[in-house]
This record gives structure tokens, C-alpha cells and sequence, in this order.
């Protein structure tokens, strides 16, 4: 009779084992009641609360994180997290490492991180290159998804990062596209961010149901129309090209673009190498060299991006709705993206109110950024152009949006009218016209070059 009650029990008992099993393909990061498996760096503190992972601000101390002991290559990562406090920062870590220098001698953790930031410019889900190259995609990027996060709300979270694809969602809203060579594999890691302030100490960040999949991977959609970041030179990933993106230079070749002033390719002035389409300088004179060149083809609502690489007290722009129509002499007119040296070179102090600095067009509005998103000469930045089809444009320096404006409203003539640009009527305002780089007679590098056609 035991016998049969032991085995009545052990078939009823079954059932209830592979309920509470995890599903197939995942593994549990956290088992809900210890930290075994992690190790921490830094001074905030991790504990756990009712079976979830609960990590706490301290004051005086640079950012905390709690690390995974293994080592993730190709992954998927979900978890669910909560934050107390909407003013300050957090985000988990992927594929990441510590530099023992840093924090002198203390340790620096460097790396992916999908960053949660909910504050007021809303940028949880953008992916965030943490102690290195700072922001990859700010969520800004991707304005359908900057009100995914919910504040005093469990959020689920989700990185997907697979071979050199590194794709966000927050409550299944897709987020951040990266496409980057950096780092193949590392740890994982929950922050607990450095505060600034006495009223953000103490303040908690909840994790729960953490979990990671590593075999048989298979990407997931990411929707349509999301703006991707490619950090690989001259190169479209197999979703931007499905999602009309297409390149305006091939890294290799001059084809698609031609002289301002004519239709072949200069003869001087601009030369092609290591994949970048080079200016060369001409101790600053402009158009006196190559001069500038224009793409073949015209464009009226669009997105371009491209990266550039300015030399010390370089001048140059990226200018659109270019006609080639006006006789002027030097550089061809149009609406301009300003690319400037603005500590070195003279033209940062012209004009208005700053609008000749870099990342503003030029002579009429101010780029509104902060030192921390440029990158100084010598190293490349990622500059994107956005003119829906209603005429309203962006200007972007970084991934952080830097102005915006209403081609042809009022307010726009307004500005056109106190600028140099009033001697040409309707300035800017042609339904379509040409791209163009400028020889400003400074050497000046640009490559990625990206668009496509809203």
C-alpha cells in the first residue's frame, strides 16, 4: 500500500516539477534568493528582497555594478526591472569588462550597456558605450519608442546581441539597432548609477525573473523604419537595405557624385582612401582646389547620415536642397549642416548667437549641444539629417538631436531674411535639390555615407 501511495505521489508530484522548471533553451541569472553567481564592484549595495534583486544608491561613490562571474558571447537577456527614483540613471550591461586602472586603481568597468534613463528626455532602451565612447544610440533616435518605458511600473526589458547585431526592447517596443565590432563577448552586469545629489540617496532599482539564452538563436523582427547605428565603415546591414537604405558612397569610388561646377568628378582635390572620401587642404581657401561636389541624383523628403572627421580648425558643411542655380561664387548655395572646428577655427564667433558652430545650419540656427557629444578633431562623429515630407528637418550630432525647423514657415523666412541667404529668393525652400560636401579648403574625411528616401 506504500508502495502505490509513494508512486501516486511521485506522478502527482511531476507535473508541478516541470511547471516550475525554466523554459527550455533559458537559464536563470538569479535564483530569487542569493547572489551566487555575481560579484560586485563598487560601493552602492545589492541584497535580496521577496525574491527579487534590489540594488541601492550611496552617496560619494562612482557607478556600482553587479557582474555576472561568466562571460556571454551571442546572447538573448530578459529581465524585468522597477526604479524609486525618475531623476537619476541605471542599465545592464552586456558584453562588458573591467580596466583595473581605472577609478584609480579601483576598477572601470567599460562596455554595451542598454541604459535606463528615466527622465524627462526619455531615453531607456538607447544603448550607451559605458567608460569608452559614451553614447551610441540615444533614444532620440528612435522617437516611437521613447515613451515605452513606464516610471513606478515594472518594465520588461530585452537585449538581443547576436555576432555584431545588437538590437533593445522595452515592454516589446523595439528600441536600439547597433551594429558594431567592438566587443564579441563579456560579462553582464545591473547598475546602480553614481548620484549627485543628497535627495537621490537611498534610492532603490529592482530586478526580477532575469534570465539569458545562448543556443539556437534566432533574431527577432525589429519592426520597420527603425534608424539603425552602423559603426562599420561604408556598410548597410541586411535590415537597412530591406528598409530602403541605400549608400551615397561605396567607400572604394567616386560613383554618384560629381563636381558643382560641372559633370565629371574633380580632377584634383578630393582623392578616395582606406574607404574614406577625403577633401584635401588648400590652406583654407574655398573652392579654390577641387571645389565642391554634389550627388547625381536630387532628393526632396529624406534621411542622411554619414560620419565625418574634421583636422584641427577645419571648416567644411554637408549642404541640401542644393539646385545649383543661384551664380555665386565659391562654395554652392543651400541649406547647410555645419561641419566646424569651433574651438580653433574663427567662424565658431560669427554670425548670430552661435549659428555658425558645428552641427547648426549654418547662418540661421544654433546647434544646441554639449561639449561631452562631440568628438575633437581628429576623431570621427556621426552627424544624421532628417526632412520628412511635411518639411520639417533635424539635425543630429552623435545620436543626440541638436535642432529642428519648419522649412519654409514663417518663422524659417524670418530667420532666411536676417541672414546672408536674403539675397537669394525663396532660399532653401526648392522641392527638391542635390546633397553636397564642401571644399572649404580644409582637410576634412567623411565616409558612411547614407540615405534614404522618405
Amino acid at each position: 500500500m506504500r508502495k502505490i501511495i509513494g508512486f501516486i505521489f511521485a506522478v502527482m508530484f511531476v507535473p508541478a516539477a516541470f511547471a516550475q522548471s525554466p523554459e527550455k533553451g533559458w537559464t536563470s541569472l538569479f535564483d530569487g534568493k542569493t547572489l551566487n553567481g555575481w560579484k560586485k564592484l563598487g560601493k552602492a549595495t545589492y541584497q535580496v528582497e521577496d525574491g527579487m534583486l534590489v540594488g541601492t544608491t550611496v552617496g560619494k561613490s562612482p557607478n556600482t555594478f553587479l557582474m555576472t562571474e561568466k562571460e556571454y558571447g551571442d546572447f538573448i537577456l530578459e529581465c524585468d526591472m522597477k526604479m524609486e527614483d525618475i531623476t537619476s540613471n541605471s542599465g545592464v550591461q552586456f558584453r562588458s569588462h573591467i580596466n583595473p586602472e581605472g577609478n584609480n586603481g579601483a576598477g572601470r568597468v567599460f562596455g554595451y550597456q542598454l541604459d535606463i534613463d528615466p527622465s524627462a528626455r526619455k531615453w531607456a532602451g538607447g544603448i550607451y558605450d559605458e567608460g569608452r565612447r559614451e553614447w551610441l544610440y540615444a533614444l532620440s533616435l528612435n522617437k516611437n519608442a521613447q515613451d515605452a518605458w513606464k516610471n513606478g511600473e515594472w518594465n520588461h526589458v530585452k537585449i538581443e546581441a547576436i555576432g555584431h547585431h545588437l538590437k533593445t526592447w522595452i515592454n516589446g517596443v523595439p528600441c536600439a539597432y547597433v551594429v558594431d565590432t567592438m566587443d564579441a563577448a563579456g560579462f553582464i552586469a545591473l547598475q546602480v548609477h553614481s548620484i549627485n545629489k543628497p535627495e537621490q540617496e537611498g534610492k532603490k532599482i529592482w530586478w526580477k525573473n532575469i534570465r539569458i539564452k545562448t543556443s539556437n538563436l534566432k533574431p527577432e523582427a525589429f519592426g520597420k523604419g527603425v534608424y539603425v547605428y552602423n559603426a562599420i565603415p561604408n556598410n548597410l546591414s541586411d535590415y537597412e537595405k530591406k528598409n530602403g537604405w541605400k549608400l551615397l558612397f561605396d567607400g572604394t569610388s567616386t560613383k554618384g557624385w560629381r563636381s558643382a561646377r560641372g559633370n565629371a568628378f574633380p580632377a584634383k582635390g578630393w582623392e578616395v582612401r582606406d574607404g574614406q572620401l577625403n577633401v584635401l587642404g588648400s590652406d583654407g581657401k574655398e573652392s579654390t582646389n577641387g571645389g565642391d561636389i554634389v550627388s547625381l541624383k536630387e532628393y526632396a523628403a529624406f534621411d542622411l547620415s554619414w560620419d565625418f572627421k574634421l583636422t584641427p580648425g577645419a571648416n567644411s558643411g554637408v549642404k541640401y536642397f542644393v539646385t545649383l542655380r543661384e551664380d555665386s561664387k565659391g562654395s554652392a548655395i543651400g541649406l547647410e549642416y555645419q561641419l566646424l572646428d569651433d574651438t580653433l577655427h574663427p567662424d565658431a564667433k560669427l554670425g548670430l548667437n552661435g549659428n555658425r558652430t558645428l552641427a547648426s545650419l549654418y547662418d540661421l540656427i544654433k546647434a544646441e549641444k554639449t561639449s561631452r557629444f562631440i568628438r575633437q578633431p581628429g576623431n570621427w562623429n556621426t552627424a544624421r539629417l532628417v526632412v520628412y515630407p511635411n518639411n520639417h528637418v533635424e539635425h543630429y550630432l552623435n545620436g543626440v538631436k541638436v535642432l529642428e525647423y519648419d522649412r519654409g514657415s514663417q518663422a524659417y523666412k524670418e530667420l532666411v531674411a536676417n541672414s546672408k541667404y536674403k539675397v537669394w529668393p525663396s532660399f532653401g525652400e526648392a522641392p527638391k535639390g542635390h546633397i553636397l560636401l564642401q571644399d572649404h579648403g580644409d582637410a576634412v574625411s567623411f565616409r558612411s555615407i547614407k540615405i534614404k528616401q522618405l
